[in-house]
């Protein structure tokens, strides 16, 4: 018997010669064997809302937000419906979070420009009229390009998009839809490229630029990133959003003080920017005006109660206690179903916090879960991908390897790089360090990441590339080029300490490359318990990376590959690295400060032991608990949820774990 094969293209012709009877009946014939098709309940939707069956409408788009609660096209749609039915301000609400999942949504626009001209706010007139004629301005087929890509479909997308450019080399929309996709693929040197070529083709265009510098940003190129921000607000002087980046720009590169007076001046023309709100709020937090950093995220949510960052950023302060209304309003947001995956994230995360601090922890877990589920599904991350990474710098990086390459690369001592795994204890450590007198702390740097992606060669679209092969090809003329770079290239970060900080945790893959370049470069392993270490790794939604986390399994995975390869390395670069326990700086701070300046061959200060008076900027989760004594509040975190945790037990090395935390979790 043949199969019946629905036909989608058959509906849509139904609904353009308006028989939208027939379609809709085509469609519930099909949602009957496959409810959750997500293209036939929009269609559906869209039907209803023709034949002004508006609660129907409403509830196919209930359906498919369940299924797709990222589908730009849904929340048009939910626009369309609130416009028909008076409810003006959720349409415009509804239109705007149309246009940020999928900004080639033309109507959205159109109706944007409309309400915003009525009511006289010219800049966003302006804006929304302008991306209205850039819209009209494109071919069909890169509106629906730009369509399905939103949607998620990469694949087709970019085969289209390839086939489009072949055709039409110098497209700038066709070559940003590329770039997005090659960004969405964390192919960011591609990214780059073709984005920056496309603003060599059009410099007048604004959002390309706009683009340009985020994936700038991304790369922490942040004086690439300054330069292409500058010109923006030199061009369009008017735009906020351009000069919100700016202030943005301005904290990254550590004036925190003016990013503030950058975003008063924003606040004050557009009081009820909730994004600039949140932005000021991060410049505070990092400044150590906590209190006032509280006081931007509150106003924020206020401002938009589904505001899921300010939510989540009150929570990544690690020492605000919601309330139980604020508790409530976060659990009502999630049951909504017009709620983006990025704020039910926000939101799961959030609440998770705020329920272990109430003591909820069964709840706590759940939410976490539910945050952690959707990032993991969003992810790229493979267990044996990562495995087949780590073992080849064990397979590659031997003792022959280092004695084949001998001595070379930059003699400079000047940097101390902070490894190991995230919330492992690295932020206390550099405050540490960064009291002293002899060094400056400054970020995460990407450098070292930077130069192994070099290394790697034609890695394009899933190749494995030749690194960490290729640096047997070194020769001792780049060895000593690289670490040059690597000196000059973060400058930017330092001031005029003699030594400095670097505390990228990812650099633990890349030690060999760290010693080949620098050799006299000093290297500390930051180690945790690893429940304590996996379990935290778990709690903490990144900002960017670190896909390892959003699971028990990868995480525990992770930790075993890490001590493996740090291992490997004790091996082969005997002394090279020091290792520097959590709980050992908890226990005895004072005895720790003084191994970890000996190993730097520093004098001891008493400024590294109240390392907590230190007027620093810090910039990660940890900010709020290093500015204050050590303490051993983060020590055994997990053990009320010990019952959820028998993954991590199931796939840690058991030689790692207390018997007695064994015993406790299998119990």
């Amino acid at each position: 018997m043949k199969e019946n094969i629905f036909d989608i293209e058959k509906v849509t012709y139904s609904m353009k010669e308006e028989r939208f009877v027939e379609a809709l009946s085509s469609l519930e014939f099909n949602l009957a064997s496959q409810p959750n098709h997500f293209e036939c309940l929009y269609l559906a939707a869209v039907c209803s809302r023709y034949l002004k069956n508006y609660k129907d409408s409403q509830n196919y788009l209930d359906r498919l937000l369940r299924v797709n609660p990222d589908m730009g096209r849904a929340y048009q749609e939910l626009g369309h419906l609130n416009r028909i039915n008076g409810k003006m301000r959720s349409a415009i609400a509804y239109y705007r979070q149309a246009c940020e999942l999928n900004p080639a949504l033309i109507a959205s626009w159109k109706y944007l420009f409309q309400y915003y001209k009525k009511n006289k706010n010219k800049q966003a007139a302006a804006h929304a009229e302008e991306q209205v004629k850039k819209l009209q301005s494109i071919p069909n087929i890169l509106l629906y390009i730009s369509q399905i890509l939103n949607e998620g479909k990469l694949a087709i997308a970019e085969e289209k998009c390839r086939e489009f450019l072949k055709k039409n080399p110098t497209n700038t929309y066709a070559m940003s839809l590329l770039a997005d996709i090659a960004d969405r693929l964390g192919h960011f040197d591609d990214t780059e490229i073709l984005l920056e070529n496309a603003v060599k083709f059009k410099p007048e265009d604004g959002e390309l630029r706009m683009k340009y510098a985020l994936i700038l940003r991304k790369k922490q190129k942040f004086k690439e990133t300054m330069e292409q921000v500058n010109i923006l607000c030199e061009k369009f002087p008017n735009n906020l959003s351009y000069q919100a980046h700016r202030a943005s720009e301005v904290m990254q590169n550590g004036d925190h003080e003016k990013a503030v007076k950058l975003f008063n001046s924003i606040i004050k023309k557009s009081p009820h920017n909730y994004n600039a709100l949140t932005s000021k709020g991060h410049a505070l937090k990092t400044l150590g005006k906590t209190d006032q950093a509280i006081y931007c995220y509150k106003s924020a949510y206020k401002k938009k109660p589904d505001h899921g960052d300010a939510f989540y950023s009150l929570a990544n302060l690690k020492t605000y206690t919601f309330t139980e209304n604020e508790s409530n309003r976060m659990r009502e947001q999630l049951e909504r179903v017009d709620l983006t995956l990025k704020d039910k994230v926000y939101f799961h995360f959030a609440l998770a916090q705020a329920c272990e601090v109430a003591g909820n922890f069964d709840e706590a877990f759940t939410n976490l879960q539910k945050g952690n589920e959707i990032k993991n599904k969003q992810s790229n991350y493979s267990i044996q991908q990562m495995d087949d990474e780590l073992q080849a710098q064990i397979d590659i990086c031997n003792e022959t390897f280092f004695d084949s390459m001998g001595s070379g690369g930059c003699e400079t001592n000047a940097p101390i790089f902070i490894l190991g795994l995230p919330r492992a204890g690295s932020t206390l450590i550099e405050q540490i360090l960064a009291s002293h007198s002899m060094i400056d702390g400054t970020l995460e740097l990407p450098n070292i990441l930077s130069i192994a992606q070099n290394l790697r060669g034609d890695d394009i679209y899933g190749k494995k590339g030749n690194y960490p092969k290729s640096m047997q090809l070194l020769s001792q003329e780049q060895r000593l080029d690289l670490g040059n770079n690597f000196i000059n290239d973060t400058k930017i970060h330092r001031k005029d300490a003699p030594r400095f900080t670097d505390k990228m945790p990812n650099n633990f893959r890349h030690i060999g490359l760290i010693h080949l370049i620098m050799p006299n470069a000093k290297i500390i392993d930051a180690r945790r318990y690893p429940l304590d270490c996996c379990f935290s790794m778990f709690k903490q939604l990144f900002a960017q990376g670190q896909e390892f986390t959003y699971g028990l399994v990868e995480a525990a995975s992770y930790y075993n590959s890490y001590v493996k390869l740090m291992n490997h390395w004790d091996k082969v670069l005997p002394n090279k690295v020091l290792r520097v326990n959590n709980e050992d700086v908890v226990d005895d701070l004072e005895g720790e400060v003084a191994r970890l300046l000996e190993f730097l061959e520093l004098p001891f200060e008493e400024s590294c032991v109240r390392f907590y008076e230190t007027d620093r900027l810090v910039r990660t989760p940890s900010s709020e608990q290093v500015r204050k004594p050590v303490n051993k509040s983060g020590m055994g975190r997990w053990k009320p949820y010990a019952k959820n945790l028998g993954a991590l037990v199931d796939n840690l090395d058991n030689n790692l774990l207390k018997p007695e935390d064994i015993e406790l979790i299998k119990s």
